[in-house]
Formats: C-alpha cells, sequence, structure tokens
C-alpha cells in the first residue's frame, strides 16, 4: 500500500469501504480468517453473500475451499443450516476436524455412513451419498438448510460416485444455494450454464492461475557411478511455467542428453553462456546453494533410470522436501520404501524420530499386539522413524490416516503413493515426483493423461510455505520429453457426465412425483443436457455425409444397369461366405468344447501347442457348460499346476493314458507334485520325451506329425460348405448374369460404390447416435421401469393395466422397501430378499453371501474360492441361488436393454465367514492374497449393505440377523478404521 500513490491509496480505500458497505459478512469473515484472499476467491464470496450460486474452477491448492468456509459463516452468521459434503469419507474426516477446530465441536457434525457425530448440528460434514438417502427420505434434519457446499464436485465424473452428484444438485429445493468446488476443468462455463438451468442464478468463478508456481523438471542418472542425478528443467529457458502455452520448446540441454543418451551436460556446450549455463537452464539453485545439476558437468555414457533411494537423496540434498513419490502401484510402493529402507536413508532428526515414535504409538494403541505381526507394523513403524511410507488403498486405514497426518506436519519427509493419494486428501508438498508416465487401469497399461497430470502434480507447492513447486518426471526408457512437454503444458480436464437411472432411483422418484415429472427431472441432469449440446455438431456432420452421399451415387452410376443392385449381389455373397465359415468354427469349436468335457480325473492329455505344449495330467476336469467349456486343472511336466481353456486346444484334445491320482495328493505340497509327474512319465513310457514341453522350441507342427503317426487322432475337421452350398452358388450365378457384370468400367463403379457403401454405414450410426441421444436419459429411465413393473416393484393402475402404456404407475409393497437399498446392486439384493433366498442364514453366513454382491477382486485368475461347510454345505446352497438370482436378473436387463448387473464374485466369502465368526486377523488372511487394508475397505462396504438390509429386509428376523451381522464386522481393526 505504501509504494501506491495517494490518489491510488484513495481509490483503494473508496473500493475497500464499498465493498464492507455491500458485503457485511464478507467483511467479517476476511477479519476471522486472518490472510488476504485472492480475487476469485472474493468474487466467489461476493456472489454468495448476494443470495447467488456459485461454481468455482481453480487448481489444487489455490484455496477453492475458503468459499466453501464462508458459505459455512454466512449460515451461522443466519441462524440456518449448511452441510459440506465430499466425496470420500476421508475427506469428510478431514473437513470435519477442519472446521471443528474454527467453530467449536458444539456447532459442527459429522454423518458418514460409519460415524454419526451430533448430526442435528448447525454445520454438518457429510458423504455426499447420505444427503441424497436424506433427500429421498424426507429426513427432518434438511428443515432450516440454506447452504450445500459439494467439494470436489468434479467427481461428477466418477462411474460409480458421480450419478449421486447429480441426484443431490436436481432434487435439492430450490431455496438452497449451492456451492460448487472443483478443480480447473475445461469446459467450467457449459457446467455452469446447467446449474443456472436447474438451480437458478449461479456464478461461475475460474481460477487458471495456481498461487504457487510449479516447476517442470526431469530429473536424469548421474555420469558417474555412485554421482547425484542431474534436475535438468524440462522447458526452454525463455519459456514461462506458469503459463507455458500449447506444446513449448523444451530445455535445449534436456534434448541433447536424450539424443545422445546422456546424462547432463558440459556447462560450456551451448555456446559457453556464462558460469556454465545452457540456453535452456534458468539456473535452479538447490537449498545448499549449488547448481541442481552437480557441479561437475561431466558427460554420461548412457542413460538410465535412478534407483528412487537414489531420487530421494538428491531431492533431499536440494532442500526440495517434502515429496510425494507417485508409483502407480501398491507393490511398487512397498517395494520402493524397503528400497530406501536398505540404503540406509534417514531423513528425520533424533527429536523428530522420538516425536514419531510417540505418535505412531499413540494412534495404533487400540490395535490388539497379535494383530501387528499380521499388518506389517514393525517395518512400517521403522520407515516412519526414518521419515519415510507409502500410501495406497491396500494399507490399513488407520496406518494411512497415520501417515497423513505426520506428513502434514512435516515429520514425513517422502510417500511414495499410488494416484489414489491425488483424489481429495489435503497432502501438500514441496515436490512431487512421477515415476513413469504410464498407469494400469485395471486392464492394460495406459498413459497418464493431461488431467490426470494434472491433478498429480498439483499437490506440489505449499501455499504460505514454498515460494515455488516442483514437479520432477525421473527419466525412464519410454519417457519422450516432446510428449512431456505437451502433456504437463495441456490444461485439458472435460468434465463428462456418468448419471444414469438406477432402480433405486426410479421408485423413489415414482413414489414422491410420479412417472410423467420423474421423466421431466430425469431430462434436466447434466448428462442429458451435455447429449443435446452434442446433437448440434453430429447433425451437422450428418448433413456433409449427406451431400457427400450423393455425389458418390452420381459417379457410381452404370449406363447398362442399377449398380447399386449388382454391389448388393456382391455383398450378399461375401456374407454367405462369412456365415459359412462361422458356422464351420462354430463346428469346429463344439468338438473342441466336446473334447475337454470328456476329459476324466487321471487323463494324460496332449497339449500340441501354445503355452501349455507338452503332455499334461488332469487332476479336475472342471465344471461342463458355457460357451467356452470347463476349464480342466492340470499339472504339466514341469510340475506346475495351470488350467487349461479353449487356447490350449485348438485341434482338440485326447487321453493318450491314465495315471491313478492318490486321494491325499495336495497340488500345493511339492513333494507330491514330483512324485506324480513321476508317475506320469513311467506312464507314456517312450512318449514322455517324444512330444515337447512348453519351454521348448520344436515345432508344434513335428508334434501333430507325431501324434499321427502314433495312430493319435487327426486335428479336427476344418472342411468348408461354401463348394456345396446352393445359396451361395444362385448368388453367383445371378452376379455373373447382371447386365452390369459385362460394363467395362465396373471396375470404376465398384471403387465408387464402395466408398458410398462406406459412407453409408458411417452416416446410419451418425443418425443413430443423433436419435439415440435425443431425450436417451429418459428412455433409460423408461427401460428401468419396465424391469420393475416385470418384477412386481411397481403396478399399472387405471388405464394402463392393460399393457398400453397409459396410466399411472404406483409402487408396491416390495418396491417401498427397495426405496431403502442404495447399494450399486439394489435390484440383487432386493430379489434376494423377496425371494427369501438369505432367510435362515447366521450372521456370519449373511455377511459371507453380501460379500459377493461387493466385493470385486483385482486379478482374473483367482483362485477357486474357499466356501465353509464344503460344495454341498448349507452356505453353498445359498450361493448357489443367489448366483441363480444374478443370471435371471441379469437376462431380464439384457432384454430390456439395459447395462447388467454387476457379476457376483466369491473370492472374500471364506474370509468374510471367518472374520464375522470371531476369527483373528491373522486366520482371516493366511493363504489369501488380500491386504489388510483392502480387508477393512470391503469390509466396510459389507458393513455399509448391511445396514440397509437391516431397515429394508422383509422379515423381522432378518432384519435382526442383518444388525447382528453388521456387528459382526465392526470389530477389532474394522472399527477402529475411521475410513
Amino acid at each position: 500500500m505504501n509504494d501506491l500513490s495517494p490518489a491510488e491509496r484513495y481509490s483503494a480505500f473508496r473500493s475497500q469501504s464499498r465493498s464492507a458497505a455491500e458485503h457485511p459478512e464478507l467483511t467479517r469473515f476476511r477479519e476471522v480468517i486472518g490472510f488476504e484472499l485472492d480475487d476469485f476467491q472474493v468474487a466467489a464470496c461476493e456472489a454468495l453473500e448476494q443470495g447467488r450460486g456459485v461454481l468455482v474452477a481453480a487448481p489444487t491448492g489455490a484455496g477453492k475451499t475458503v468459499v466453501g468456509e464462508f458459505a459455512v459463516h454466512l449460515a451461522l452468521a443466519s441462524g440456518r443450516k449448511a452441510f459440506y459434503t465430499t466425496p470420500i469419507k476421508a475427506l469428510s474426516n478431514q473437513k470435519y476436524a477442519d472446521l471443528v477446530r474454527r467453530h467449536g465441536p458444539e456447532n459442527v457434525g459429522l454423518l458418514t455412513g460409519d460415524s454419526t457425530i451430533n448430526g442435528e448440528a448447525p454445520v454438518v460434514v457429510m458423504t455426499t451419498e447420505v444427503l441424497r438417502n436424506m433427500l429421498y427420505a424426507g429426513s427432518p434434519t434438511l428443515d432450516g438448510l440454506a447452504y450445500v457446499v459439494m467439494d470436489e464436485v468434479h467427481y461428477l465424473a466418477d462411474r460409480f460416485r458421480g450419478p449421486v452428484w447429480e441426484e443431490v444438485i436436481i432434487h435439492l429445493s430450490d431455496d438452497v444455494q449451492l456451492v460448487s468446488l472443483s478443480a480447473t476443468v475445461s469446459n467450467a462455463e457449459e457446467f455452469g450454464d446447467w446449474l443456472e438451468m436447474v438451480r437458478g442464478d449461479t456464478a461461475v468463478v475460474v481460477s487458471e492461475k495456481r498461487p504457487v508456481p510449479l516447476w517442470q523438471h526431469v530429473l536424469m542418472s548421474s555420469p558417474e557411478p555412485r554421482g547425484k542425478p542431474r534436475l535438468l528443467d524440462l522447458y526452454a529457458g525463455h519459456v514461462d511455467p506458469t503459463d507455458p502455452g500449447t506444446s513449448p520448446p523444451i530445455n535445449p540441454d534436456l534434448s541433447a542428453a536424450f539424443r545422445s543418451g546422456r546424462g547432463g551436460s558440459r556447462p560450456g556446450d551451448h555456446g559457453g553462456r556464462g558460469r556454465g549455463r545452457g540456453r535452456g537452464d534458468r539456473g535452479y539453485r538447490g537449498g545448499n546453494g549449488r547448481r541442481a545439476d552437480g557441479p561437475s558437468g561431466a558427460i554420461s555414457s548412457g542413460r538410465r533410470t535412478p534407483p528412487r533411494f537414489i531420487v530421494i537423496d538428491a531431492l533431499n540434498a536440494d532442500a526440495l522436501l517434502p515429496a510425494i513419490y507417485f508409483v502407480f502401484s501398491r507393490a511398487g510402493c512397498e517395494a520402493a520404501v524397503d528400497q530406501c529402507l536398505k540404503a540406509g536413508l534417514r531423513l528425520t532428526s533424533p527429536q523428530e524420530e522420538a516425536t514419531i515414535r510417540a505418535f505412531v504409538e499413540e494412534r495404533t494403541a487400540a490395535i490388539p499386539p497379535e494383530d501387528l505381526d499380521v499388518l506389517g507394523y514393525w517395518a512400517w513403524s521403522q520407515a516412519l522413524a526414518r521419515g519415510i511410507a507409502a500410501h495406497h488403498a491396500g494399507m490399513l486405514p488407520v496406518f494411512k490416516e497415520t501417515v497423513e497426518d505426520l506428513f502434514e506436519r512435516g515429520l514425513v519427509k517422502v510417500v511414495f503413493a499410488t494416484e489414489t493419494l491425488a483424489l481429495g486428501i489435503n497432502m501438500p508438498a514441496r515436490s512431487v515426483v512421477l515415476d513413469k508416465l504410464v498407469k494400469w487401469d485395471g486392464s492394460s497399461h495406459v498413459p497418464v493423461t493431461p488431467g490426470e497430470f494434472t491433478q498429480l502434480t498439483g499437490r506440489a507447492g505449499r501455499r504460505g510455505i514454498d515460494v515455488e513447486g516442483h514437479a520432477v518426471v525421473v527419466d525412464h526408457p519410454a519417457l519422450d520429453p516432446v510428449a512431456l512437454a505437451g502433456l504437463a503444458s495441456k490444461r485439458l480436464y472435460p468434465l463428462k457426465s456418468s448419471f444414469r437411472p438406477t432402480y433405486n432411483m426410479a421408485v423413489n422418484l415414482v413414489a414422491q412425483v410420479g412417472r410423467d415429472r420423474a421423466r421431466e427431472v430425469l431430462e434436466t441432469s447434466f448428462a442429458q443436457f451435455q447429449a443435446d449440446r452434442g446433437v448440434v455438431g453430429l447433425a451437422k456432420q450428418a448433413q456433409a455425409h449427406a451431400e457427400a452421399l450423393d455425389g458418390y451415387a452420381k459417379a457410381m452410376s452404370c449406363d447398362v444397369g442399377d449398380f447399386g443392385e449388382y454391389m448388393d449381389l456382391r455383398h450378399a455373397i461375401k456374407d454367405r461366405e462369412r456365415e459359412l465359415s462361422r458356422a464351420a468354427s462354430g463346428a469346429r469349436r463344439a468338438e473342441i468344447v466336446t473334447s475337454l468335457e470328456n476329459l476324466r480325473r487321471g487323463d494324460v492329455v496332449e497339449v500340441p501347442s501354445g503355452r501349455r505344449r507338452g503332455y499334461v495330467l488332469v487332476l479336475d476336469p472342471g465344471e461342463p457348460g458355457g460357451f467356452d467349456g470347463p476349464r480342466p486343472t492340470v499339472l504339466t511336466q514341469e510340475r506346475q499346476v495351470k488350467k487349461l481353456t479353449l487356447a490350449d486346444a485348438p485341434d482338440g484334445l485326447e487321453t493318450v493314458t491314465t495315471v491313478k491320482i492318490p486321494k491325499a495328493f495336495n497340488p500345493r505340497k511339492p513333494d507330491a507334485r514330483r512324485d506324480l509327474v513321476s508317475s506320469m512319465r513311467n506312464a507314456l513310457g517312450v512318449l514322455a520325451d517324444d512330444v515337447p514341453s512348453a519351454h521348448s522350441t520344436t515345432s508344434p507342427s513335428r508334434s501333430a506329425a507325431s501324434r499321427a503317426a502314433r495312430g493319435g487322432r487327426a486335428p479336427v475337421g476344418r472342411r468348408s460348405d461354401a463348394s456345396t452350398d446352393t445359396e451361395l452358388a444362385r448368388l453367383r450365378k445371378a452376379l455373373k448374369a447382371h447386365p452390369c457384370h459385362a460394363c467395362p468400367e465396373r471396375d470404376d463403379h465398384a471403387r465408387w460404390a464402395e466408398r458410398w457403401n462406406k459412407l453409408k454405414r458411417e452416416h446410419d450410426q451418425l443418425v443413430r447416435r443423433v436419435e439415440g441421444r435425443t431425450g436417451s436419459i429418459a428412455r433409460t429411465f423408461d427401460r428401468t421401469l419396465d424391469v420393475l413393473l416385470t418384477l412386481g416393484y411397481l403396478q399399472r393402475t387405471g388405464a394402463g393395466k392393460s399393457g398400453d402404456g397409459a396410466g399411472r404407475i404406483r409402487v408396491t409393497d416390495d418396491g417401498r422397501w427397495l426405496r431403502r437399498l442404495y447399494a450399486e446392486n439394489d435390484l440383487l439384493l432386493a430379489e434376494c430378499l423377496r425371494r427369501g433366498v438369505w432367510d435362515g442364514l447366521d450372521p456370519a453366513g449373511l455377511a459371507a453371501v453380501v460379500s459377493t454382491v461387493v466385493y470385486q477382486s483385482r486379478r482374473d485368475d483367482a483362485p477357486d474360492p474357499y466356501i465353509p461347510g464344503g460344495p454341498t454345505g448349507r452356505l453353498a446352497g445359498v450361493l448357489d441361488d443367489t448366483q441363480r438370482v444374478w443370471s435371471e436378473v441379469d437376462d431380464l436387463e439384457e432384454a430390456h436393454g439395459i447395462d447388467a448387473t454387476g457379476p457376483l464374485d466369491l473370492g472374500l466369502v471364506g474370509a468374510m465367514y471367518r472374520w464375522a465368526s470371531g476369527k483373528g486377523l491373522d486366520s482371516v488372511l493366511r493363504g489369501s492374497d488380500l491386504a489388510a487394508g483392502d480387508f477393512v475397505r470391503w469390509c466396510k462396504q459389507v458393513v455399509d449393505v448391511l445396514d440397509q438390509l437391516g431397515g429394508a429386509a422383509p422379515s423381522d428376523k432378518l432384519r435382526t440377523t442383518a444388525r447382528k451381522a453388521q456387528d459382526a464386522v465392526m470389530r477389532g481393526v474394522v472399527a477402529y478404521s475411521s475410513l
């Protein structure tokens, strides 16, 4: 202020006075918080005090939550209520603690499903699902509600949580002001337009400026074996890292290092720019005043990926800690911590270590001593004492919370984390390190998107602590600096709706507002808003296609006949040939499946090709049925237990000999496998060495030839019916007889006709997309209602009973308790309850069966699950019945064109049953690949569903069993984990 002229100071004084008069509560709020607000924060808060809704889109760490806290301030000042919603329980817990510190525990409550604290307080923090359930239930807690803050609203794009946000936004009372806080998205204005449509006057406040500048670097290995890695700027020296533009030029020093395979360059390599600074070198200095790329400037003979502990050591030497080191693998995070410990890395002082140990002991005091070994407590606490930790979904929640608290206090210096850490939890750092730029998405390795890169690196730079943040990508073989520069400079993070009507939503809407009004409500969703906007562009594209089709039609016209008719004959011939080929393939497949179904325990068969090539012994023939047939469990000549699939037997299988398998045979014992392989070799005799093993380079054709020489069965026939098919012969005859067949320009006409045909297919598909988008949400809702009508959860009344679709629809008694089932597989749960499938189960059995509905294995090739009581026991029978119900629901959904209910997964049944029966954690997890944190997370989801069953089950007995099961699961490590 002292640098301003008298006129400027007077103008600023007048502006502040006018703002104080127009926005008195904002003035009081600014006095309370004790720091200056940024312009975007002021603009959003002023709009809020004027009675408008607000959408704030700003980078991670920019201070968006200040606007949410101002909404809380306004509610308390006016004597009304404010709800602060978040997408995940961990963020709700964190925000609850923040607001309690500011407003006191008497004014703040928490509702997350797991925790209920002071639920009728004027300010309540909750997960979005809790608010959605309140709205459908007409909860009296909504009385007096004036403000709803939706933190991290970009979660609206999340496949599972996203639809809940739109439900809440649509159904909130019109007099509630909505504060939507989002990360920077490229279509904030579009989202704001939708909010304006459904919520009324909404101010859109966008800020793309980070409060702490972010520098982009690549860390490359040192040229010396024991040298320090080199931290090179990503962009050229003239590029502003806070506004790099599109595809900015990269640092020439970095580019030269990549071209030559070097880890760095000599200071004078680029023209002697003085004191060794290259063209792209900003002269960055670490905390010790040294250049970050080391003093020697020697040239490396090649690029190497520096070990993780070396990277941390280098960052520590340059005062760039604390850091979050993103490794897109749980095992990779744990391995990185282990590597740092073995390397002797220590980042804490004796005093910090003592503080950490005391804090850890306090936070984990409730864990039974017998569980500590199972949880990996000792290695975890030892790493924490050195200032090093992992953070991923497989960790016990209380462990993750401890890591978060210690990192926030500056005691933990580096956290190796998966991308889940980027989802909402407030853990800013001075630096963010990315191990690689690809990640596993559950089915394949995919590149990190610009939006994900922005989200991950956005945690670098702590506001009020750091003057700049640093994003570091570690050099690795697949790294392309030009692609990295494009990735880091893009700000594309479009928000796309994932909204879809659910069965629970349908019965609740019909019960509250009726079918017609419900359709109107759903047509106001953001999903339909985006679809309708997209139709405009698609329609223009379709018009261009239509004009091009006219031109192609003229070019393919023929003077001697109808060339379109001639092309139809050609296409019909191709279609018939494909049909015959498919039929032959189907026959071959059926023969192969039959050969698999004919296998018996003890059969020795030859696998002539593929990864299982060689002789194998059938241990378990598997269950027959299904399109792909059984999957026999076999023992290979290498003593490995594997499963055969259709792909392993392209020519079918035949039994060569048989071996008696002892009843006591245990495939897990190496000695038993060795003895059985020896028996197999003895039974084979001279044949044992005739067919190569899977690791041999012998040609499969030689194996087939040798089998034929031994009199074995020939490969499954590959005959074709094309030569004898009368329809194909008729079409070929008609083609030759067509006038256009003799046209001298036939080939030219055919090329234009193929172009016309290809474009016509694209045009038709485009037209279907236009038609499909218009009213798409309402049509999906209609199909959902049809399923519910078929099953009796809804019922037609009045004129519509005859099936003409008219008349009103009402919710039946069964539908009334479906309204209380909010789980993802809501209809499957409802059907199991209604049919009494789960009646008679004890609490442990009910918990185990419920786990099949919520659990999803991380592995596609998970071993056969353990079922307590065996395959003929009570629990196995109930699981079979549940599977049968799922199959019927799946068939019904497919018939009505609805996305199928997810399949059941039995992988957690054994562990959940043992846990709910009171077994210890060691006993529960022994022999499984379940991490303790994963187990706790799945237990929490099972508890959520059991809680719903406790209120929705049609019988008192089952409701009682559900509550007992809930108590049985919510104990030990599950009970004292707050996430």
